[in-house]
């Protein structure tokens, strides 16, 4: 079960102090205390839930930008949850436990949670570490972002690398002659090159 609080527009980027947090906690009390904690540095917790399950459509339901999770031995349902979010909603995830054992913990950041702390779930430690581990949550981003625009590119010039192939062997050309044709290629139909290497090379499967 899952209790709403109030409704965020997910669309919505974090400018303020106030924070959108998504409580996941087994404990009523302590889930209780925890949100009175939360609620008095600033946050807005905007649901709580009692479990990992079906924990991706809890943060898109309630808007969400951050996830506190009281969990004091993190199942590997609990994980997998964990790494479905990260892979299909990305958010900062602070994961309160009772143990750390060393491949627990690889498993959790593995899994895509920013922060891992040990000792349970004290109600004035909460947003101290919230706060840390948004910082290291967007800067994972940014680093797969780069990643990710790395590899793009660098697909992006094999496939041009290969269309001019194709053109200079079938119009005899040389590499700058095929590569200066793909570009007036793409200028008289209006596309990027890429596009265009790619028809070309579309074309020859074909």
């Amino acid at each position: 079960m899952i209790h709403a609080s109030a409704w965020m527009d997910p669309s919505r980027k974090t400018q303020e102090t106030q924070l959108r947090v998504l409580l996941v906690d087994s404990d009523p009390d302590r889930a209780a205390a925890v949100e009175a904690g939360l609620t008095a540095t600033g946050c807005t917790v905007v649901a709580i839930a009692a479990g990992t399950k079906e924990l991706t459509r809890h943060v898109r339901d309630s808007g969400a930008e951050v996830i506190v999770c009281g969990l004091d031995d993190p199942s590997r349902d609990e994980l997998e949850s964990m790494s479905a979010l990260h892979r299909d909603e990305p958010r900062p995830v602070v994961l309160f436990a009772e143990k750390a054992e060393p491949e627990q913990i690889e498993a959790a950041l593995a899994a895509g949670v920013s922060a891992y702390v040990v000792e349970g779930m004290a109600p004035q430690r909460v947003r101290p570490v919230i706060e840390v581990a948004i910082r290291r949550f967007r800067a994972h981003q940014a680093l797969r972002e780069e990643l990710a625009e790395a590899r793009q590119g660098l697909e992006e010039r094999k496939l041009v690398d290969r269309a001019k192939a194709v053109l200079m062997q079938r119009h005899r050309l040389s590499e700058p002659e095929a590569y200066r044709k793909l570009r007036r290629m793409a200028m008289d139909r209006g596309l990027k090159v890429v596009a265009v290497a790619a028809s070309i090379l579309g074309s020859q499967d074909a």
